[in-house]
């Protein structure tokens, strides 16, 4: 199936995904002045970015839920909710308000991260077809145009409560097309309840969870390795993460593709190995331009493999467990955004940007074992590995 074909099969998620790259494209522009606007060191800054995982695990247990009590306008509530969470890191005085900031912020992209997989992983069971890459595609793409957005208004001496501002309106307006109803499934009583699938959702949540811990080491630091380590200006540290989004948004529509030649399990250990060896080049890059290119061939290794982890256990469970199922790797996965700019914090402080990026391409490559872990005891990994 085409990336053209694929969107068009789920038009209102892959709004919501564009929605939802926007928004992470323009904070991750802004690290820099939201860091200095607090005032404290790369650990401390790091911890309270670490207040969206608290939000994250609320998300967890809402986000089924939610998708049972609001039906249609789950995706419309979620990016509601988001968008009036935008307004708080632009607003916060002090790093405890900046937590809190992101406690709401993890809560609110944490819902409709789930909902708009959930919708998107039916549309596969509907069509027989993998449609993850192309959605998460224009994750990439929004990131990306956010962050180029961002870094020229940026240079024009805007403010980050100006851009979220900015974001809040334009999300609101979006909100209006997200409407869509889930697909009704088996219910429980009918088949059995049977034991839940945690295996598969530890398997497959390992392997999201070390696509967006490394995908997020980038989007915090990248500007910031760019500005501080190698001295380049505002408009050339926003070229990092949307250098990142712009890769990601070309392996992901490429990966709608290859994924159906090869197979997701070996793509993933591929783009794993590829993915570590961008991570290498950026670490030890002596220029921005250096930097550039290993978030580059970091971005096209990573951008598959987050994706093809949310089909998977989305192909691994009953119907009926879908919507928990993908609401506990994305979790996972999605903790990665905030987990590993706190690690990222620590090994900065205490080693340098330079090692804690090599720390990052170690990371990736744990990807591979675990792929091959779900083609070895899984059927519906074998089916697709």
């Amino acid at each position: 199936m085409s990336v053209r074909s694929a969107l068009a099969a789920t038009p209102r998620p892959a709004l919501a995904f564009l929605t939802l790259g926007l928004f992470w494209g323009t904070f991750a522009a802004q690290v820099p002045v939201l860091k200095a606007g607090l005032g404290v060191g790369d650990a401390q800054f790091g911890t309270v970015l670490l207040g969206s995982a608290f939000g994250l695990v609320t998300s967890m247990w809402l986000a089924p839920r939610l998708d049972r009590a609001l039906g249609g306008a789950g995706m419309q509530v979620a990016t509601v909710l988001l968008a009036l969470a935008v307004l708080g890191p632009g607003l916060a005085s002090g790093p405890v308000a900046f937590f809190a900031a992101m406690v709401a912020l993890g809560l609110a992209s944490g819902l409709l991260d789930v909902l708009m997989n959930t919708r998107v992983s039916e549309a596969e069971a509907r069509h027989g077809r993998s449609l993850m890459n192309a959605n998460h595609g224009l994750f990439s793409l929004g990131y990306a145009i956010g962050a180029i957005l961002t870094g020229l208004a940026r240079e024009a001496g805007a403010v980050p409560v100006q851009m979220f501002a900015g974001y809040t309106v334009l999300a609101l307006l979006l909100a209006t097309r997200l409407r869509l109803d889930p697909e009704a499934v088996v219910a429980p009583g009918q088949d059995g309840p049977g034991r839940f699938p945690f295996e598969a959702v530890l398997l497959c949540g390992g392997v999201v969870l070390v696509a967006f811990m490394s995908e997020a080491t980038v989007e915090a630091w990248s500007a910031l390795h760019i500005e501080r380590t190698l001295q380049g200006g505002a408009a050339e540290g926003a070229l990092g993460p949307a250098t990142l989004g712009l890769t990601m948004a070309l392996g992901r529509f490429s990966g709608q593709a290859l994924s159906h030649r090869a197979g997701a399990v070996t793509v993933i250990v591929w783009a794993s190995m590829l993915s570590a060896c961008g991570a290498v080049i950026a670490a030890a890059a002596p220029a921005p331009v250096w930097a550039y290119l290993g978030f580059g061939i970091l971005g096209l290794g990573v951008s598959v493999i987050g994706p093809l982890g949310l089909a998977l256990v989305g192909r691994m469970v009953p119907p009926h467990r879908r919507t928990d199922a993908i609401s506990k790797v994305a979790v996972m996965g999605f903790s990665g955004f905030f987990l590993a700019p706190v690690g990222m914090g620590f090994a900065s402080e205490a080693f340098g940007l330079r090692a804690a990026f090599a720390g990052v391409a170690c990371v990736l490559l744990i990807a591979a074992p675990l792929a091959l872990a779900i083609r070895a005891r899984h059927p519906a990994g074998r089916a697709v590995g």
